[in-house]
């Protein structure tokens, strides 16, 4: 109604207008009886309002569309009443429609491509890598430690373009099957073992029972565990000798915790160490940041269907849950 009285809001000023002017000629020419007048001037009134209100009901579907937004594109092609204007309004979206679905499928190729070639570069990029551990083995101390170590540096960052560029169609690389957090766990302090010895902090698996298994994909979830412990080791060098990797279930729930107890995160940094590419106060301090780790575990874990918690105190430590729902965890059904 608010969009159909803008709409004819000149029309009736101008009606208005029109009528006042025939008063008034009426009254300067000097006519006595101004009765007949104001007659036609109600009759133009009655029959301005008659075709205001048959304009109205006639087109009520065509302004409410045009009143309220889209809740989804497919919307765009519901037709409206078949009046001149409403149906080249829906020809004009039509068109818009095909034509950003077009665009879509384009870019939707183009990311396609783009990702196959990171997955591919990554891929053969790590072939390299290993023929560079091979050839540091042979070499002495420090040398053979100090090249691996930078090849494990290049080996995680070359892990985190992966999954940057596998995020993008992330609903289209799932695996959900049952897990055992156990064994995933084992696993990643196995992948990891080297990063421990080289920083001189140890991982400490404790459980309140064997066999946890929940519902994930195993894939990204050893991701997300592995960027835990990158960082729970990275901010504990030097200050704490031991993380703490917990499995446990909680109101039926299942729960994998890592708590470190390192430099901690600042209050101010709780809200935003989500967030791409925040390093925070912590960040300045070690370079080695790079604020994509704990963005890309968060927006996996709710994809999942996970839920992350984050505590810590500065100088104390920090603690990173991964809660998995009731009916995630396999254990307690």
């Amino acid at each position: 109604m608010k969009l159909f009285l803008k709409e004819h809001a000149l029309l009736i000023v101008v009606q208005i207008i029109q009528f006042f002017v025939i008063l008034s000629i009426y009254f300067l020419d000097g006519y006595p009886r101004l009765l007949p007048a104001l007659y036609a001037v109600f009759l133009g009134f009655f029959f301005l309002g008659g075709y205001l209100i048959y304009h109205y009901y006639s087109r009520r579907l065509f302004y409410k569309r045009l009143s309220n937004e889209l809740e989804s594109l497919d919307q765009s092609l519901q037709k409206t009443e078949q009046t001149p204007i409403s149906e080249a309004l829906d020809h004009l979206l039509k068109n818009q429609y095909m034509h950003y679905q077009e665009q879509i499928k384009r870019l939707e190729s183009r990311q396609a491509e783009h990702l196959k070639f990171m997955d591919q570069w990554v891929h053969q990029m790590k072939t390299p890598i290993s023929v560079i551990e091979l050839i540091a083995q042979n070499l002495d101390e420090p040398d053979s430690s100090s090249i691996r170590e930078e090849t494990d540096r290049m080996k995680t960052g070359l892990n985190t373009i992966l999954y940057m560029a596998r995020l993008r169609t992330i609903e289209q690389d799932f695996h959900i099957k049952p897990v055992n957090l156990t064994k995933l766990v084992s696993e990643v302090n196995r992948e990891n073992k080297r990063f421990y010895i080289r920083n001189q902090v140890y991982p400490n698996l404790s459980q309140e029972k064997d066999g946890v298994t929940v519902e994930t994909d195993e894939k990204w979830l050893f991701f997300i565990l592995s960027q835990l412990i990158n960082n729970a080791v990275k901010y504990s060098k030097g200050k704490g000798k031991t993380i703490n990797i917990s499995i446990y279930e909680k109101a039926g729930e299942a729960i994998l915790e890592v708590k470190d107890y390192g430099v901690g995160i600042p209050e101010t940094d709780k809200r935003r160490v989500f967030d791409p590419f925040y390093t925070g106060e912590n960040g300045r301090k070690f370079r080695e940041s790079t604020g994509m780790g704990l963005y890309l575990a968060k927006e996996a874990i709710e994809h999942l269907g996970h839920r992350i918690e984050l505590e810590s105190k500065v100088g104390e430590g920090s603690t990173f849950r991964i809660i998995f729902t009731a009916t995630q965890n396999l254990t307690s059904v």
